[in-house]
């Protein structure tokens, strides 16, 4: 995807390694264990149910705008923009942030809404996030409480060795995806989705966070879409193919051999790529209603 001419994000963070203030095995850090063995890494946006478990059980409220205690503070001395250039990688996570923070603002003033940009944290290792600790092997994941993405850029190279899924739009569609997880939160399908999670069963609310999660692919593919006139050759493929790979069904084969459907909270590998596929075909966010009917 043609990145060239867009200036990185303001808004980014660098987090270091290590963790920092704040102690204790958290919520995000126990990931692993509630996907069960070998379902930890590449699991993008992974944090999408684990963060609405956490309002549920904090009793939540209003995420839009929100700070949440527990955060590190970035690097002293550091602009976002020289966060941002500290590595290619960086750049161009940061780049995309930028393109879809002024993608989803134009979207957002044509709705009438207001958008209020998010921040991207990047991290080594582990992190203390406004959601709780986590650790790389969670994967890129979005926390409401703190507006941010989080990330550590060595999960790249996991996504194109461990998954197959290379390329530069491959790496876009994770930070498409977790800022479709910003744009949730803004419309409050979020906090509506902690509510109703509060109240069913585990099966119920797996399949919840299956179409919160389907609908945050739909809204990466709207973010493409709206922004065409950039897309290369084979940055579709690359978008499809790391969706598959990251499918709870493929995962799941891959990790423990067999299949439970009823645990997936990500969407099948076939599900994933439908609602990109969905989301890239109409660029209409209105066509991202995976609430209603089935999916």
């Amino acid at each position: 995807m043609r990145l060239d001419d867009i200036d990185p994000t303001d808004n980014a963070r660098d987090l270091g390694s290590g963790g920092g203030g704040g102690g204790g095995f958290g919520l995000l850090g126990l990931l692993p264990l509630l996907l069960g063995r070998g379902m930890g890494c590449g699991s993008i946006a992974v944090i999408g149910i684990i963060a609405i478990a956490y309002f549920a059980m904090s009793g939540g409220g209003g995420m839009l705008g929100t700070t949440g205690g527990g955060g590190q503070s970035p690097t002293a001395g550091q602009s976002g923009r020289q966060v941002c250039e500290q590595s290619p990688l960086r750049l161009e996570a940061c780049k995309v942030m930028k393109s879809a923070d002024d993608t989803w603002a134009a979207i957002f003033q044509g709705e009438g809404k207001q958008y209020q940009p998010a921040t991207i944290n990047f991290y080594a290792g582990q992190v203390q996030s406004g959601c709780g600790s986590a650790s790389a092997a969670v994967g890129p994941f979005y926390c409401p409480r703190d507006a941010g993405v989080y990330l550590d850029t060595s999960f790249f190279q996991e996504l194109e060795q461990r998954f197959g899924a290379k390329g530069d739009f491959a790496r876009d569609y994770v930070i498409a995806h977790e800022m479709g997880h910003h744009i949730q939160d803004l419309l409050g399908v979020s906090t509506e989705v902690s509510r109703r999670q509060a109240r069913a069963s585990e099966s119920e609310g797996n399949a919840l966070s299956v179409r919160l999660e389907l609908q945050a692919d739909c809204y990466a593919g709207v973010w493409a879409a709206k922004n065409k006139d950039r897309i290369e050759p084979g940055d579709i493929e690359e978008g499809m193919t790391a969706a598959n790979a990251i499918g709870d069904d493929t995962l799941q084969k891959q990790g423990q051999g067999t299949v439970v459907p009823e645990s997936f909270t990500h969407g099948t590998s076939a599900q994933r790529m439908a609602w990109l596929r969905k989301g890239l075909e109409s660029g209409d966010p209105g066509a991202c209603d995976t609430f209603s009917g089935g999916i």
